[in-house]
């Protein structure tokens, strides 16, 4: 795997990277910042979730002249929903270098964004229909672009919006870097590619199948801020020999494991900003039982010799879909079962289907236990406990303390006690988990176009009439139902 410290980044991106959490580079990232920071044109095939933001987000920042008050980054995404992700994650990719990122789209007061773009912003993300009205007002400027880059392209064919991004390419320099991602590469695609690209390098990540007889696969819906105590209550339930939660980025790691621990779970954290020997003593407690829940970063699923894992638990959906094949191959080797529960926010829907196609299997939907549920849980394992002391253990030297017992109780009373001494109850100590935002998602992309074309000055699906937007309509509404019927 490529880390983000071996892609010769300058240390100010290095440092945004490393604070968003991210330690190695996807196959996207890994393919085309290199060739981008060379100043090559290039065509990436890559579906959702496989990290294409940062892909051409972390190339275009390090190449961005902060103190040129000039547009040298532009941007065109078929939907406003993915132009505010996109326009945010710059943000975090560029904060410390001071790079001033604005996302224009239908729907906002045109007024407001024009006031925004006169402070002067390095980088604009748009989406098409809305970017052609700054164009025309002469409110945007694209003489200084440096960069220009096509983010879902082939959405944005489906959407009609080949000939307004045909528009905006004559506005901006011949002499230009120009990078396009799209999951297909359909004829269209492929003719810009031709007449707006020079020389493209092709960069393409293929989704590995993965067949996993032996696991079970489950997703849980859950908010963001209800996965802990759904996570604390699976955990009492299910009663895992031993256990990974992976989380996206080292500071959940850190809290996860920390909040674990506050609830009386034996659980340690692991990720790439632990020393070599700390991370081998985590992993050595780990594999002798001494700790029962490791909570990790991607780090742990790539290259570590880790066995006898009973149950993954995805408290983040992976960044890509191949991640989450490595992930839940910690657990089911050597023929033995194993289970992998994947925490999914409600926006992460559509993503939860891109991995379903990735390892060929439906995820079997989970219902979160209940706080009663737990506590059956962990009385149960307190019983089986009892029952294994019992059938292996000589107890004769117990047996006269037994018999005092008996004199003053009855046994369904040294029984209840004994129970409810052995049994870890549910745990309600106060945690602190910092929220996190979800994957974008084609849910996400696909349910909010009409956005995009709504709004007093908003062009966006609108510049060629009634007949070309019911035509549209009609597409998105088929599009919509085959949705709601998968």
């Amino acid at each position: 795997m490529t880390k983000f410290s071996d892609l010769q980044l300058s240390p100010l991106t290095l440092k945004s990277v490393e604070k968003m959490g991210f330690e190695e580079a996807t196959p996207i990232q890994a393919g085309t910042i290199p060739l981008s920071l060379e100043g090559k044109d290039i065509i990436g095939q890559a579906q959702t979730g496989t990290g294409k933001t940062a892909a051409f987000g972390i190339p275009l920042i390090e190449k961005i002249n902060e103190k040129d008050a000039s547009v040298q980054g532009l941007i065109i995404a078929p939907t406003r929903e993915l132009a505010i992700q996109v326009s945010e994650e710059l943000y975090k990719i560029g904060q410390d270098k001071r790079v001033r990122v604005l996302a224009v789209y239908g729907g906002q007061d045109i007024q407001r964004q024009i006031r925004s773009m006169k402070k002067r912003p390095h980088i604009i993300v748009g989406t098409p229909g809305r970017l052609l009205d700054h164009i025309n007002r002469r409110t945007l400027r694209l003489n200084s672009v440096q960069t220009l880059i096509l983010d879902e392209a082939d959405e944005m064919l489906n959407m009609g919006f080949i000939e307004d991004i045909e528009s905006i390419l004559k506005n901006v320099p011949e002499e230009r870097q120009t990078l396009l991602f799209s999951a297909t590469m359909p004829g269209p695609i492929r003719k810009i590619a031709e007449n707006f690209m020079s020389n493209p390098e092709t960069v393409k990540v293929k989704s590995k199948e993965m067949t996993v007889p032996h696991i079970e696969q489950y997703f849980v819906k859950a908010q963001e801020r209800e996965k802990f105590e759904v996570l604390s209550r699976l955990i009492d339930v299910q009663s895992p020999e031993l256990a990974i939660v992976f989380g996206r980025t080292k500071r959940r790691v850190d809290e996860v494991a920390k909040a674990l621990s506050m609830r009386g779970y034996s659980a340690e954290g692991i990720h790439g900003d632990l020393s070599q020997a700390k991370r081998m003593s985590v992993l050595r407690q780990f594999k002798e039982g001494r700790v029962d829940v490791l909570v990790a970063t991607d780090v742990a699923a790539r290259g570590l010799d880790i066995s006898g894992v009973t149950h993954v638990y995805n408290y983040d959906i992976p960044q890509d879909p191949e991640s989450y094949v490595h992930r839940i191959g910690r657990t089911g080797r050597a023929g033995k079962e194993g289970m992998a529960m994947t925490f999914v926010t409600p926006r992460e829907m559509g993503y939860l289907r891109i991995v379903e196609q990735t390892t060929k299997k439906r995820m079997t939907p989970m219902r979160p236990p209940t706080l009663d549920e737990a506590l059956e849980g962990q009385q149960r394992l307190a019983l089986d406990r009892i029952a294994e002391t019992i059938k292996n253990n000589n107890l004769q030297e117990y047996a006269s303390l037994t018999n005092e017992l008996l004199s003053e109780y009855t046994p369904e009373q040294i029984g209840a006690v004994l129970l409810k001494m052995l049994t870890k109850e549910p745990d309600t100590t106060p945690v602190k988990i910092t929220e996190e935002r979800p994957l974008p998602s084609r849910r996400d992309h696909n349910d909010k176009r009409g956005g995009n074309r709504k709004g007093k000055g908003g062009r966006d699906g609108s510049r060629r009439g009634r007949h070309s937007n019911n035509h549209r309509d009609r597409d998105n509404s088929n599009r919509r139902r085959r949705r709601e019927r998968d």
